[in-house]
């Protein structure tokens, strides 16, 4: 008798507390009215995420024995054009490269494949190494993060007029 009872009143009180409404159930509020949350007091807005890099890991770079070869994409190499080669990034992608030891950055768009040296995550042009200063190291650690492609500005000049 006493389990039954027991077992009566636990699923009494289950019911009871899934009835129970926790704060402000809305119902008196007008419904057309917009909901807004007031921020607690004592408490901070969360603050925006930072964006997580999308690799970090060893870079190094190519230039002259590669320029006027054909890359991945069918372009010839130029060692003096802001590029890099990536094994698995989408060729045209625009990834931002930070070197970490230096606090550098420097956008660069994935024309090629590559490195070909186990451990690295990407090779850079020989003038995106020499802007990121790591063209006497060879090698340098780097943070990569996916940008969108820098927007180009039309010029527009004036047309002579016909008289």
């Amino acid at each position: 008798m006493r389990r039954h009872i027991a077992h009566g009143l636990a699923v009494f009180l289950c019911v009871a507390s899934l009835g129970a409404a926790q704060g402000d159930s809305g119902s008196d509020r007008d419904p057309s009215s917009p909901v807004r949350q007031q921020p607690k007091p004592g408490i901070k807005a969360k603050q925006a995420k930072k964006s997580r890099p999308y690799q970090v890991g060893t870079a190094s770079w190519y230039g002259s024995y590669f320029h006027g070869k054909e890359t991945a994409s069918g372009e010839a190499f130029n060692m003096y054009d802001l590029t890099a080669a990536h094994p698995t990034l989408p060729l045209g992608t625009h990834v931002k490269v930070t070197n970490l030891r230096n606090g550098r950055t420097l956008v660069v768009r994935v024309n090629d494949r590559g490195p070909v040296v186990e451990g690295r995550i990407i090779d850079l042009s020989y003038e995106a190494a020499r802007e990121l200063d790591l063209k006497k190291q060879g090698i340098q650690r780097v943070r990569l993060d996916l940008v969108e492609p820098p927007q180009t500005v039309a010029v527009l000049r004036p047309v002579a007029r016909l008289q």
